[in-house]
C-alpha cells in the first residue's frame, strides 16, 4: 500500500504538520479544522487524497493533446477519426450492473405509482416540468432516473418496458431540451443530469429494447445531446458529489458512443482529479454524508461495469477508491446492520448497505477511527458507538448538513439505545417539510446544547454557517478494560465563551458507557452570570424510559427485552438546579417514515465560568 500514497517527504511533512500526531495508542491530540476562511485551503489539502499524485491513469503527450483539444470543442469524432465522418448514435455494449434496486418501488411503479419515502405518487399525477414543487427525494428519483434501478429488480425486463418507456417518454417531452446552464436543482443539475445519462446507459435495454424505434432513437439522441452538454457543464460547476457524478457520467458516455476516446480521455483524468478533491485520506466524502458515501460507491461500481461492457480496463484509482470508501461507511453500521442517523440522512436500512457492499466485492473491516471523516468507532461486546468528533461539512461539501458536533448513537446488538432524529433530508415526504429545518438542529441529536441554541448555524437549502470550526479529539485506551475518546469543539466560544468537551469511555465487554460533558471558559467572554443548558438522549425506536423515584436515573428497555439503567454522577447526581426529565422525541427510518419516541434530557443553568456533568449507561441484563 505505500505505493499508492505520495513519495515526495516534504509532501508527507506538509501533511503531518497539518493534520497534527495520528497516534491514537498514545493519546496525543489531534485538531480538525473547518470553514476557517484562512485555513481552509491548508485544511482542504491536507485531507484530500489527491488521486492525481496516487494512481494517476497513466498516458504519453498523445492522449493528453487529445484531452487538451477535446476540452478545447474539437469534436470527439475529429480527434478519433478525422477522416470519416461522424457515426450515426448506438451503443456499443450492454452494460450489466451490479447494483440492485428497491424491489417494492420497482413493484410499486409496475402498479402505476411511484414509491419514493414510503409516499405513494399516481404516475398520472406527475409534473415532469418541475413546475409543480414535490418532496426533494421525489424530484430526485424522477429526474435522475434512479427509478430505472427499482424497475429492473422488479420483475424479468419484459414485464417493465412498457412502463419504462412510458415515463421516459412524458420526461423526453418535459425536458427534452437541454438548458443554457446548469441549475441548482431539478431536472438539470449537474448531480441529476449525471445520475440520468448514467442510468440511461446502464439501463438502456429497458428503455430502448422494444419495438418503439421513434422512442429509442429520440432516447438515443438525448444520450449524445445530454453528454455533450456534460462536457461544457461539469467543469464550471463546485467541487462535490454532483461534479463527481457528471465526470462519470462523461467518461461512461465516452466509453458505451462511437468515437468516445477522446471523451473518455477527458471524463477519466478529471474524474480521477475530482475524486482526489471530494474524499480524505481515510476514505470519508468530505460531505461527512453516509447517502452521498454509498451514492458514490454505487456511481464507481456502475462505472467499472460500463469499463468491462466495452473490454476496457478501469483505471486502477477507481478500484483504489472504492476500496477505500467502503471501510468508513462500515463504521457506521450498528448491530442491526443498518447505519446511524448521520447529516441529515435516516437509518438507512440493512438490505440497502449489505446490497451494496455485495455489489462491489470488496471484504474489509469497518474502520474505527476515521481521522478525517471525524466519526469515531468504539465497540465492546455487542454495545456500539458511533461519536461525531468533527466539525460538520464545510458550504461547498454540505448536502443537508447538521450541527450534530459531539453528538453519539449506542446500540446494544440489534436494538438502538440512543439515536439521533435524522430525516432531515427526507423532509417533504411522509416528514412534514416544516420539520426538517429542526431535525437538523443541534436539539435533535444526541449531545449538549446551550440555551438552545445551535452549535453551529443552520442555514437554509441544507447549507451550514458560522459556529465548530475545530474539534480537538483524543483516543486512548485507559486499560485492557477501557477505550476512551476525549472531543471537544469551539461552536460555543464566540456566543457564550466556553468550550464543550465530551468523554466517552466504553468497557470491553459493552456493559458500561460513561460520559462526562465539560463547559470550559475560552477568551475574555462570558466569566460571569449563567446559562441555560440542556444534554439530550434521543432513545432507540420502542426504548421504554422510565425514571427512578430520585429523579437521578432512568431504567431503559429495549423491544427485545435488554435492561439498561441511566445514571447521573458526581456533581450532576447532587446539583439542585440540574433535573432529568423524560420528554417526547421522534426518530426517522431509512424509508422516510417518523416515529414517535421518547428522550432523556438533562436540563438546568450552569455557570458561565464552567461546569461539569457525568453521566453512566450501565446493562443489567
Amino acid at each position: 500500500m505505500d505505493t499508492l500514497f505520495r513519495d515526495e517527504a516534504s509532501e508527507v511533512a506538509e501533511r503531518r504538520e497539518d493534520e497534527g500526531p495520528a497516534d491514537s495508542s498514545t493519546g496525543e491530540a489531534r485538531a480538525h479544522t473547518a470553514r476557517d476562511p484562512l485555513a481552509s485551503e491548508a485544511s482542504e489539502s491536507s485531507r484530500a487524497l489527491a488521486l492525481s499524485d496516487v494512481i494517476a491513469p497513466r498516458s504519453g503527450p498523445g492522449e493528453a493533446l487529445i484531452r487538451l483539444a477535446y476540452r478545447l470543442g474539437v469534436p470527439g469524432h475529429a480527434l478519433a477519426a478525422p477522416f470519416r465522418r461522424a457515426s450515426a448514435p448506438r451503443l456499443r455494449a450492454q452494460v450489466r450492473t451490479p447494483i440492485a434496486g428497491d424491489r417494492s418501488a420497482g413493484t410499486a411503479l409496475r402498479a402505476g405509482h411511484f414509491l419514493v419515502d414510503s409516499v405513494k405518487l399516481p404516475i398520472a399525477q406527475v409534473d415532469f416540468t418541475g413546475q409543480t414543487r414535490v418532496a426533494p427525494g421525489v424530484e430526485r428519483s424522477l429526474h435522475s432516473f434512479g427509478w430505472l434501478y427499482d424497475l429492473a429488480a422488479s420483475a424479468p425486463r419484459e414485464m417493465c418496458t412498457d412502463v419504462a418507456e412510458r415515463i421516459a417518454r412524458e420526461w423526453l417531452h418535459a425536458n427534452g431540451q437541454c438548458p443554457l446552464r446548469a441549475a441548482k436543482a431539478g431536472a438539470w443539475s449537474i448531480e441529476n443530469t449525471g445520475l440520468r445519462l448514467m442510468a440511461w446507459l446502464v439501463h438502456a435495454p429497458l428503455i430502448m429494447g422494444a419495438s418503439d424505434s421513434s422512442l429509442r432513437s429520440e432516447l438515443l439522441d438525448s444520450v449524445v445531446e445530454t453528454a455533450g452538454w456534460l462536457d461544457r457543464k461539469v467543469l464550471k460547476t463546485g467541487a462535490g458529489l454532483g461534479q463527481m457524478i457528471g465526470w462519470a457520467a462523461v467518461t461512461a458516455a465516452g466509453l458505451l458512443l462511437p468515437e468516445g476516446k477522446p471523451r473518455r480521455l477527458y471524463g477519466q483524468a478529471a474524474l480521477v482529479k475530482c475524486l482526489g478533491d471530494l474524499v480524505a485520506e481515510d476514505g470519508g466524502l468530505l460531505a461527512r454524508c453516509p447517502a452521498a458515501q454509498m451514492q458514490a460507491i454505487a456511481t464507481l461500481t456502475d462505472l467499472i461495469a460500463c469499463y468491462e461492457a466495452v473490454e476496457e480496463q478501469p483505471p486502477e484509482a477507481l478500484f483504489v477508491m472504492r476500496e477505500l470508501l467502503v471501510p468508513p461507511l462500515l463504521a457506521l453500521r450498528h448491530g442491526d446492520g443498518a447505519l446511524g442517523s448521520w447529516q441529515g440522512q435516516g437509518a438507512i436500512s440493512a438490505d440497502r448497505v449489505a446490497s451494496l457492499i455485495a455489489a462491489t466485492g470488496v471484504r474489509t473491516r469497518p474502520l474505527n477511527e476515521p481521522e478525517h471523516w471525524g466519526f469515531q468507532r468504539l465497540r465492546g461486546g455487542n454495545t456500539q458507538v458511533q461519536f461525531d468528533a468533527a466539525p460538520p461539512p464545510r458550504a461547498r461539501h454540505a448536502r443537508m448538513g447538521c450541527a450534530s458536533t459531539l453528538a453519539f448513537e449506542m446500540s446494544d446488538g440489534p436494538a438502538r439505545l440512543v439515536v439521533n432524529c435524522g430525516g432531515a433530508s427526507l423532509a417533504g415526504g411522509q416528514v412534514p417539510a416544516h420539520i426538517g429545518q429542526g431535525l437538523r438542529a443541534t436539539a435533535a441529536h444526541s449531545t449538549l446544547v446551550l440555551d438552545n441554541a445551535n452549535s453551529t448555524a443552520v442555514l437554509l437549502h441544507g447549507k451550514l454557517g458560522k459556529g465548530a470550526e475545530n474539534v480537538e479529539v483524543e483516543r486512548r485506551a485507559i486499560s485492557k478494560q477501557v477505550t476512551r475518546v476525549d472531543a471537544s469543539h469551539d461552536g460555543y466560544v464566540a456566543r457564550f465563551g466556553l468550550t464543550h468537551q465530551r468523554i466517552l469511555s466504553l468497557r470491553s465487554d459493552g456493559s458500561q458507557l460513561a460520559g462526562e460533558d465539560i463547559l470550559i471558559p475560552a477568551g475574555r467572554k462570558g466569566v460571569r452570570g449563567k446559562v441555560g443548558f440542556a444534554i439530550r438522549f434521543h432513545l432507540g425506536r420502542g426504548v421504554e424510559a422510565q425514571l427512578s423515584q430520585d429523579k437521578r436515573g432512568a431504567s431503559l428497555l429495549t423491544r427485545d427485552g435488554r435492561l439498561w439503567q441511566f445514571r447521573l454522577r458526581g456533581d450532576a447526581a447532587s446539583a439542585g438546579e440540574v433535573a432529568l426529565a423524560v420528554e417526547d422525541s421522534l426518530w426517522v427510518d431509512g424509508e422516510g417514515r417518523p416515529h414517535p419516541t421518547q428522550q432523556l434530557v438533562i436540563e438546568g443553568l450552569t455557570s458561565r465560568g464552567g461546569g461539569q456533568f457525568s453521566w453512566l449507561f450501565k446493562k443489567t441484563s
